[in-house]
């Protein structure tokens, strides 16, 4: 069975361009809100999680982090900045990259990923 990403992206330009990046190494699952991010979770138990935090609260990374503490979870934003990555860091997400970067947000699953194994050795 293939590793999974679950991608939660309002932009449905931004969304397609994620999964393309992402579907070579994994299976993609996009969601478009956070009820449907969550069962979709819990459901299916992918390998880490993409979410645009533009459009959603640091909230939500919280809640996400603390219901799954594992999970690995690669936050977007069309401009993230020092204090924006800080914060979102603080919350539980793995890293922060810009919403249109796919090479970056990838890099960034499979380092978080890696890290993840890591740590459950």
């Amino acid at each position: 069975m293939a590793q999974s990403v679950v991608v939660l992206e309002k932009d449905p330009t931004v969304a397609r361009t994620l999964a393309g990046g992402l579907r070579p190494h994994f299976s993609v699952h996009l969601t478009r809100s956070r009820e449907e991010l969550r069962e979709d979770v819990a459901r299916n138990r992918p390998e880490a999680v993409v979410l645009n935090i533009e459009h959603w609260l640091l909230a939500d990374v919280e809640n996400l982090h603390r219901e799954f503490p594992a999970l690995p979870i690669v936050c977007t934003h069309r401009i993230p900045d020092e204090e924006m990555w800080m914060a979102a860091l603080a919350a539980g997400a793995s890293d922060v990259c810009p919403a249109d970067d796919v090479a970056n947000v990838l890099t960034s699953v499979m380092r978080s990923l890696a890290l993840s194994r890591t740590a459950a050795a």
